[in-house]
């Protein structure tokens, strides 16, 4: 029989050298994943910057975008006024008579529909008018006669004078 013991196996130095540098590299890796974490995202305070700076220009935009907006509704409403009056006129050469409404206009065939203000009022025909063969008008955006937003047919005349001024 064998009564020797058996030997004791002593780590090789080639596995403690392995095994000391898959540490290190181990080590080298969490730090290099801990940087590149710290300078891939975005700090919440970066993101509320950026989310205000794209409100200012949000509004700044809307405003300049509702300006135009109420500048093209007054002229959408000059540009119907006057068509308006042109249709009157052949109503009043067809019929020998004025048109009280809209209504009478495409009754009558001159006019395919009957169109309201940019504003969603209808548009108000005094004929025969104070200033004109008939008178038109457009509460404007108040929807309230005799304010400062009118638009009537007699004034048309005065604004474009204005403008050339």
């Amino acid at each position: 029989m064998n009564t020797e013991a058996p030997p004791t196996q002593k780590p090789a130095p080639a596995l403690l050298d392995e095994e000391l540098t898959s540490a290190a590299a181990r080590a080298r890796r969490v730090r290099r994943i801990a940087a590149a974490r710290g300078t891939r995202g975005m700090t919440l305070i970066e993101i509320l910057v950026v989310l205000a700076i794209i409100g200012l220009i949000v509004g700044a935009i809307s405003i300049a975008a509702f300006s135009q907006l109420k500048d093209s509704k007054v002229a959408t409403a000059h540009n119907d006024i006057a068509t308006l009056a042109q249709s009157i006129e052949m109503y009043q050469l067809q019929k020998n008579k004025c048109p009280k409404t809209t209504q009478d206009l495409k009754a009558a065939g001159i006019i395919k529909k009957v169109t309201k203000d940019p504003w969603g009022s209808d548009y108000v025909i005094k004929c025969p008018g104070e200033h004109s063969a008939a008178d038109i008008s457009s509460a404007g955006e108040d929807r309230e006669f005799d304010t400062e937003d009118d638009i009537n047919s007699w004034d048309e005349g005065t604004d474009k004078e204005e403008e050339d001024d």
